[in-house]
């Protein structure tokens, strides 16, 4: 396990290739998902400064109740606690089982706004056996602050975890 993190500087591709080793050394050995979760978040929320950066993860609900997310562990401002399939962002990602980068958020149909303060947004769903069981979720003060970068290493990034 690492005991400190590593912050660089340099270029988006360069950051994601120090934090990588880093993040895979806080996982190493511990088999608790929450912990994994926490430090995950909070490696990304430290090296790159977003505003929110966290985990909703599916809970499976039976009866009439729909399934739902519910927020995970995470770094930053007060977050929505639960949102539904196909809601906002995040239930987007999780319906469609695709990474989703907004530029705008103001300009995505349905956007929940749990900090008036977020500009830009991505979220990639962690899918394990074909089903999405959680999502990582990152929102920005800036406009257009996620890529095509950040999405391809977000997406190794949870395939790290152990779900």
């Amino acid at each position: 396990m690492a005991d400190d993190l590593r912050i660089i500087t340099g270029n988006k591709a360069e950051q994601y290739q120090s934090l990588i080793p880093q993040i895979r050394g806080l996982l190493e050995g511990e088999t608790d998902l929450v912990a994994n979760l926490a430090n995950t978040a909070a490696a990304l929320k430290e090296q790159f400064g977003w505003l929110w950066v966290g985990f909703y993860v599916v809970k499976k609900t039976f009866g009439p109740v729909q399934d739902e997310l519910v927020v995970g562990p995470f770094q930053g401002p007060v977050a929505c606690t639960r949102i539904k399939k196909g809601r906002g962002v995040c239930g987007t990602s999780w319906a469609e089982a695709k990474t989703i980068i907004v530029p705008d958020v103001e300009k995505f149909p349905g956007h929940i706004a749990c900090s008036s303060l977020s500009r830009s947004e991505i979220v990639v769903p962690v899918i394990r056996n074909n089903e999405v069981v959680a999502v990582l979720d990152a929102d920005s003060e800036k406009l257009d602050q996620f890529d095509l970068i950040d999405q391809r290493y977000l997406e190794e990034i949870v395939n790290l975890i152990q779900f």
